[in-house]
């Protein structure tokens, strides 16, 4: 497996996707079922399988990525050959920008002098979507871009 298994939840929510998946493979309801009661190791290989194939959908269309944590924010736009990243520090340690209050506070002073700015590309490794990956393992989310877009246009 290249990435990790999905939840039972969002298993759930791919139902029909993963039904597809099956239905590709020439596999009946009625299989799956004998499958997962006789063969409950070819079962979760399939899920893996399954697991790996949306992973990699949703790595490959991504385009913007966000990580918030106390005090910083990492916004990642992902190009195809390399991604950027606008951070966003915060050098108050009464400020926690994960915060309803905290991230008001930041988007009143982005000028103030606790606010650093920093700007920087990294190339891609040889394997551009396992790279996105690992952002999103230490908490990266996917985003459709407003806030680097926005602090692009201040920087």
């Amino acid at each position: 497996m290249k990435y990790q298994r999905l939840s039972r939840e969002q298993l759930e929510e791919l139902h029909v996707e993963f039904i597809n998946f099956l239905a590709s493979q020439s596999i009946t309801a009625d299989e799956w079922n004998g499958i997962k009661e006789n063969k409950p190791q070819v079962a979760e290989e399939e899920i893996d399988i399954f697991s790996d194939l949306v992973w990699e959908k949703v790595l490959t269309n991504a385009q913007y990525l966000e990580h918030f944590s106390k005090d910083q924010i990492h916004l990642f736009e992902l190009n195809e050959d390399k991604m950027n990243l606008i951070a966003v520090k915060v050098n108050n340690e009464t400020i926690d920008i994960t915060t309803a209050e905290g991230y008001d506070w930041l988007r009143n002073n982005l000028l103030n002098d606790d606010v650093v700015f920093y700007n920087a590309s990294k190339e891609y490794s040889d394997d551009r979507n396992l790279d996105k990956f690992k952002l999103i393992q230490q908490g990266a989310n996917v985003t459709k871009g407003e806030l680097y877009r926005y602090f692009e246009k201040m920087i």
